[in-house]
């Protein structure tokens, strides 16, 4: 590796602004030492060989995964969990490694088959009568691009809205999948990338997909993606929130809806009247027993236990075994429509799937179970027009374990934030993990301690649940937006804590303010970036995944620490878990889930060696609680300063600082 990552090596030399780092070569070393040594997943004894890797902002970890993943000759999956890490393999590391490295690398992105255009249901699309959806400049657009485009990638297509109801008409979606009794399956644009796929050394997926390819094949259901060697997963610290929505089970008001639409909308294709009205009459059956099952949940909105409600006589069980009658009827009068007659046989597959989801989740529960043996936790959700019924499982170790470390020679697990309070033990613990793994660790090579301050009140400010509390929030933020002259990320740990604080201070911050909600995030982003002096409040998934260097975001404002409410039912079954076991479930899982959200927001200051800012963490528990130490000491370097007027003086020497460098005469 120091061929290539050394001071005089490939990158020094073809690279613009590389600069050598001794952690990105420790790290490209023992990942390729790694795959040196992982034996073919044919031939393993049944456990992957893995490796943790903690690599903070600005190390270049990307580079340093790829060019070993490449070098080593194996199959590898690169598993991300967002959109824009993919496009940055794609379009900037590949070119780059291809035109270098490898001159012969064959690599591909795959993604999930809804990205991509079924050439079936487009072509009937085209024959049929679908009024104003179809007709204008639309279709001729989509016309002339399929005989252009490769593999019919709906991203090709950026003057189409990503929630357009002609591409829900017309993508690929497996329960319209014909296989190979498909007439188009020769020119299938899935079939021709799934081709390429299978002949490409490097795979780059994103965790939903890798996922849903892992629970096709625990099932037995085939295979997602073609068989590899190695994953190598990016933005590790999402694996368990993926995984457990892969390996759960679902059930909504709106997926027997849209069955209940797509039944009447195809009513009319090849059916005899007294099928017809058979068919309509069965489904109106369905879809009113779905109302009056919804009817028999609590109108308000969140999310809820169920077990309480699965009692063998209850109303609601009443109502459930109707509902799945209806399902067993309108199945049987799909399958009485003969047997390989589409589209009749995907739609009774599509009732029987339901049918089974909704059988698995709304089971009497087992009381009488040990709580270390109960797998999985039932619960509701209400939204304003849905129910969501689901299954989820209590601890994916056991599932990571049957699928993914049984199918792969080697996994790599890297990202900024993976542990809390200097060691992997949450993360090993709630992938299954040996406690021996091998895991490595890199901070940063920015210059925090000269480049920032850390901002904590004085421990006169009040604790989340004190007294005048949110009074001398806002006034503390309002305070540091005008110290930083705008130029703020304002991060909440909830809606409506974002809220008040924008309703108090919307109308006396002197700078334009943004506010999450209001605009697309992509348009919130572009407005933040190019008005320099601007404020955005944001939550939820702001707190990462914001890459903005440079001026426009000079300080991150955080409200409090972000603890999870414990009320959430998979929160609470997940606690109940470590308590059964013996564990302290608030320092076993709530504070290191909480470390790793911080440690994403405050990630967001500093994105290039040439920023400089203020994080500002609004909650004295950092100070006056235990387990604050736990808390600083996974934060960055900073100089922490309790003192306001340290960050005014801060931001009035930055500015005295460019004023200078402004005023300095040129070469």
């Amino acid at each position: 590796m120091e061929e290539i990552f050394g001071p005089t090596g490939v990158l020094a030399l073809h690279l613009p602004g590389y600069e050598p780092r001794t952690g990105q070569r420790e790290m490209a070393t023992a990942i390729a030492e790694l795959l040196s040594t992982s034996t073919d997943p044919e031939e393993s004894t049944g456990q992957a060989s893995s490796l943790a890797i903690e690599a903070e902002t600005g190390l270049g970890k990307t580079l340093a995964y790829l060019i070993p993943a490449v070098l080593s000759g194996k199959k590898v999956i690169v598993s991300t969990n967002t959109r824009n890490l993919q496009d940055q393999i794609l379009e900037r590391e590949i070119p780059f490694i291809r035109q270098y490295i490898d001159p012969g690398l064959k690599a591909i992105c795959v993604k999930g088959r809804q990205n991509y255009l079924c050439l079936y249901r487009w072509h009937q699309q085209c024959t049929g009568d679908q009024g104003e959806l179809f007709t204008g400049s639309a279709a001729e657009k989509i016309s002339g691009w399929i005989d252009q485009t490769r593999f019919g990638d709906r991203a090709e297509l950026d003057w189409l809205s990503s929630r357009s109801p002609l591409w829900q008409k017309i993508c690929c979606q497996s329960h319209f999948c014909l296989g190979s009794d498909c007439p188009e399956g020769h020119h299938c644009f899935l079939n021709r990338l799934r081709r390429e796929a299978a002949a490409c050394k490097l795979l780059v997926v994103n965790h939903h997909l890798l996922f849903s390819d892992l629970a096709v094949r625990r099932g037995g259901y085939g295979e997602v993606l073609p068989r590899y060697e190695v994953v190598i997963f990016d933005e590790a610290h999402h694996v368990e929130k993926v995984a457990t929505r892969f390996f759960g089970r679902s059930f909504s008001r709106y997926q027997v809806k849209d069955l209940a639409a797509d039944l009447e909308r195809s009513s009319g294709e090849g059916l005899e009247p007294g099928q017809r009205r058979d068919l309509l009459r069965k489904t109106n059956r369905l879809s009113g027993r779905m109302e009056q099952f919804v009817s028999l949940f609590p109108a308000k909105q969140g999310r809820f236990p169920l077990d309480g409600m699965l009692q063998t006589a209850s109303p609601l069980m009443e109502k459930r075994d109707l509902l799945l009658s209806a399902f067993d009827a309108l199945a049987e009068t799909l399958d009485s429509f003969g047997s390989g007659r589409e589209p009749w046989v995907q739609y009774g597959v599509r009732c029987r799937e339901l049918q089974a989801e909704l059988e698995f989740i709304c089971t009497v529960s087992f009381d009488d179970l040990p709580e270390e043996e109960v797998r999985y936790v039932h619960w509701f959700e209400r939204r304003e027009k849905n129910l969501l019924l689901s299954a989820t499982p209590i601890d994916v170790s056991m599932e990571l374990q049957a699928s993914l470390f049984s199918m792969a020679g080697a996994c790599v697990f890297t990202s900024a934030t993976l542990t809390a309070g200097g060691d992997f033990n949450y993360f090993f613990g709630r992938l299954g993990l040996a406690e021996d793994t091998p895991a490595l660790s890199f901070p940063s090579p920015f210059n925090y301690a000269d480049r920032t301050l850390l901002y904590i009140p004085e421990d006169t400010f009040p604790e989340p649940v004190g007294r005048d509390y949110l009074q001398k929030l806002h006034a503390q933020i309002l305070q540091l937006i005008e110290a930083a002259g705008g130029r703020a990320l304002v991060l909440f740990t909830s809606f409506k804590a974002m809220d008040m604080a924008f309703r108090a201070l919307e109308e006396v911050i002197a700078f334009p303010v943004f506010r999450q909600g209001d605009a697309p995030r992509h348009e919130l982003l572009r407005r933040f970036s190019r008005e320099v002096d601007s404020v955005l409040f944001a939550v939820a998934s702001f707190w990462e995944g914001v890459d903005i260097p440079g001026e426009s975001l000079s300080l991150v404002i955080i409200d409090k620490l972000p603890f999870e409410v414990p009320s959430d039912p998979v929160i609470m079954a997940r606690m109940n878990r470590i308590t059964a076991g013996g564990g302290n479930p608030f320092f076993d899982f709530q504070v290191p889930r909480a470390i790793l959200t911080l440690r994403q927001g405050v990630g967001r200051l500093m994105r290039k060696s040439e920023d400089r800012g203020v994080i500002a963490l609004l909650d004295v528990r950092l100070f006056t609680k235990g387990y604050g130490r736990r808390f600083r000491s996974s934060l960055p370097p900073s100089p922490i300063v309790r003192d306001l007027q340290a960050v005014t003086t801060f931001f009035t020497q930055e500015c005295d600082d460019s004023q200078q460098r402004e005023s300095d005469p040129v070469g």
